[in-house]
């Protein structure tokens, strides 16, 4: 939420849902659900994961909602659930991607772009971002993209504070080294 009306208009509509206005809930997942696939995607990398991560917790968020006591909660609760349902879902890949890279027998390839068509600093930015771990790109994304606090960060990532910041602390020098890199 970037602006006072924005965390009003989100209120209000936390608080109408809660007391059971369906037109309410639906315009909470009109403005969340497209947030809340991106983090179930930057937790998975993968499209169709995330969107059954976000279909699952909105049932979840769904049952839940009345007993949400803080509505100003609501973004840093609703990640917090897409996250755990993000780790289900990797549970229950876990063994079978096992077997797959066993089957392959070879590391994953990624292409590297070409320098000379892709100079960007937005690209390499991006670039950069998509190569840290699932766990510092979630976190760098919560707190930069998604203007959450740490505190925020650390509800919807169900972890501590001191966690957050060191994922942010490593993720920050790692996209140092990384665009740094692109630059010579």
């Amino acid at each position: 939420m970037k602006n006072k009306v924005d965390v009003l208009v989100n209120d209000y509509l936390v608080l109408a849902a809660k007391a059971g206005d369906r037109t309410a809930f639906g315009r909470l997942v009109e403005l969340w659900h497209p947030k809340l696939v991106a983090h179930a995607w930057r937790l998975l990398g993968n499209g169709d994961d995330a969107q059954d991560a976000a279909q699952e917790a909105w049932v979840e968020i769904a049952k839940g909602l009345g007993r949400l006591v803080e509505v100003r909660a609501f973004p840093a609760w609703a990640f917090r659930i897409v996250t755990r349902r993000c780790g289900r879902i990797v549970g229950k890949l876990a063994l079978a991607r096992k077997l797959e890279r066993a089957i392959l027998a070879k590391p994953e390839s990624v292409a590297e772009p070409d320098p000379a068509t892709d100079a960007s600093d937005a690209q390499a930015l991006s670039r950069a971002i998509r190569k840290l771990s699932p766990d510092q790109r979630a976190t760098v994304a919560l707190h930069y993209f998604e203007d959450m606090s740490v505190a925020q960060v650390a509800v919807a990532l169900d972890v501590p504070v001191g966690t957050v910041k060191t994922r942010l602390m490593h993720a920050r020098a790692n996209l140092r080294v990384a665009l740094e890199g692109e630059r010579q």
